[in-house]
């Protein structure tokens, strides 16, 4: 398997940006990727913004495993979080943002107001690595497009505040990667949620990653949706049966794997298997 390793020269400018920003910011949102929250966390994040209230947000919670997801609020509740498990395209759970990050900067607004300054919106700084859904969470809060999105990896290149309502501005930043998968499940992980841009992956890795931890994790949702009797040992069999029932075949009736291997990561990431998360705390 190859080593999937990616990290622009606007990642590394994205992490000074961030530092000198956050002299401006009160709590930062860590938006992370229900599906694979700890995958989904840039290890930086932590030694960047370790001095500041912090609420993780877990995207895409609607594609992920809720009995996982209840797990995953858990323990990073237990690590001094708060948490809220959302989904950014319909809104759902976004309702408690505002609020929650009101709560978490209520010792800042008691300082101003001793010192007699005026109430003022607090300030937050939205972090995450690309395609988690920053772009889309904005919108959702700032109730019109004002971030582009797209679902390609590194849409947002430059820095922007953004109002929502009275009481809450954000600031939206370049997604930051770490420089290094250090373990190569991490890469894989993200690679089968389109964290990372796909011409850079090899289609087929990812695909059989992916095919052996929904037989060892998920295997009735993975028969229901291609129409397995059984689910054999050697992946190469699983492909075959799987591209076969699609019809995914070349001339002389061999299976074409390119089309199979992208037939499965597009059916687990639009959710067509079921609801997976491919990490547990």
């Amino acid at each position: 398997m190859s080593t999937i390793q990616w990290f622009p020269g606007h990642m590394a400018k994205a992490r000074r940006e961030v530092t000198e920003k956050l002299k401006q910011i009160d709590v930062v949102f860590e938006l992370v990727d229900a599906r694979v929250p700890l995958s989904s966390r840039n290890p930086m994040i932590d030694e960047l913004v370790s001095h500041k209230p912090r609420l993780i947000l877990l995207n895409k919670a609607d594609l992920a495993d809720s009995a996982v997801t209840e797990q995953w609020s858990h323990y990073f509740q237990q690590k001094g979080f708060k948490v809220i498990s959302i989904d950014s395209q319909t809104g759902k759970g976004t309702e408690k943002i505002a609020a929650t990050a009101k709560e978490l900067s209520i010792d800042l607004l008691e300082k101003l107001k001793a010192k007699g300054m005026k109430p003022r919106a607090i300030r937050a700084l939205i972090l995450g690595i690309p395609n988690v859904g920053k772009s889309t969470l904005i919108n959702r809060l700032a109730k019109k497009k004002i971030a582009k999105t797209g679902d390609r990896p590194g849409i947002t290149k430059q820095q922007q505040w953004i109002k929502v309502g009275k009481d809450l501005e954000l600031l939206d930043t370049p997604g930051i990667l770490w420089p290094k998968f250090e373990d190569q499940v991490v890469g894989y992980r993200l690679a089968a949620t389109g964290a990372i841009k796909d011409e850079i992956l090899d289609f087929q890795d990812v695909a059989v990653f992916l095919l052996k931890y929904l037989k060892e994790h998920y295997p009735k949702p993975l028969m229901e949706r291609f129409k397995l009797t059984e689910l054999n040992e050697d992946i190469v069999e699983l492909f075959d049966a799987i591209g076969k029932n699609r019809g995914l075949l070349m001339s002389g009736g061999y299976i074409d794997y390119d089309k199979a291997a992208e037939l499965i990561l597009r059916e687990f990431r639009s959710c067509k298997i079921g609801k997976i998360t491919l990490e547990k705390p």
